[in-house]
């Protein structure tokens, strides 16, 4: 398994997911930069974990395949901005899009 660092809120919810399940993943690689994680799944050296709100984008880069999924981990995602209304027009598509399509609870 390609795992996140143990300093990782995620990896932290994985382990309590497996140890819930009395499964003990063989762990080959741990990475902060998810990118790299995902280059080390394409090249085969492991399974990794990724939000389904990108598991599209996962499988058509990386040739990736979903074996499984739940509804037991979830991460928070912010977007931070200075400004109290986003004026620009290309970041308001971008931050409508994101709550319409990555972030709906549909």
């Amino acid at each position: 398994m390609l795992m996140p660092t143990a300093s990782s809120a995620l990896r932290r919810m994985l382990e309590q997911w497996f140890d819930a399940r009395d499964i003990k993943p063989l762990i080959v690689a741990e990475f902060d930069d998810r990118a790299l994680m995902k280059a080390f799944g394409e090249a085969s050296a492991g399974i990794f974990t990724s939000p389904t709100a990108v598991e599209d984008d996962v499988v058509a880069k990386y040739g990736g395949r979903v074996i499984g999924r739940t509804r037991d981990i979830s991460e928070s995602f912010y977007a931070i901005s200075a400004e109290r209304r986003i004026k620009h027009p290309a970041v308001s598509v971008i931050t409508d899009a994101a709550r319409s399509e990555l972030f709906s609870t549909t």
